[in-house]
């Protein structure tokens, strides 16, 4: 099954690109690969919530923006591979939480990302992962993500 018929069965629409927040570009292809660069949960151009996970936002909603930080990093992929058609599975997922003192639980949070690839890929969208707690993330963003994927 093509990876658009699958988006189109989970329901799931892609996002539009996001404009970078500063000199970089959303995504690069080189060989068989493309990395993305750190996509924050924007929604129609917006954060919807800003603050550290375990103070001011909770687990649960920072595993649905890391969802959609998921989203945002295949909708830049597709663009720059020429269609999300072109894009064949998932290496590898970084993710970052702004965390409050003491919060641990960036693995699951970081879940929803992998979770969200894994039912868009099936196999072919099981990877290697970093979830690292960070001090700050740009604007006050809860979670970044960042995807290296494969090519079809």
């Amino acid at each position: 099954m093509s990876v658009s018929a699958r988006l189109a069965e989970l329901g799931i629409e892609l996002p539009p690109v996001a404009a970078p927040v500063a000199a970089y570009v959303p995504a690069v292809v080189h060989g068989g690969l493309v990395y993305t660069s750190g996509q924050l949960p924007f929604v129609d151009g917006a954060l919807p919530a800003t603050g550290k996970v375990g103070a001011d936002v909770s687990a649960e909603d920072a595993k649905t923006y890391a969802r959609t930080c998921a989203l945002n990093a295949l909708a830049a992929a597709a663009d720059a591979a020429g269609g999300v058609d072109r894009i064949g599975g998932v290496l590898r997922v970084g993710g970052f939480v702004g965390s409050a003192d003491g919060f641990t639980g960036q693995p699951a949070v970081i879940n929803g990302a992998s979770e969200v690839l894994g039912e868009i890929f099936g196999d072919a969208g099981r990877h290697a992962r970093a979830a690292v707690g960070v001090a700050e993330l740009p604007l006050g963003s809860p979670v970044e993500v960042e995807v290296t994927f494969l090519l079809a």
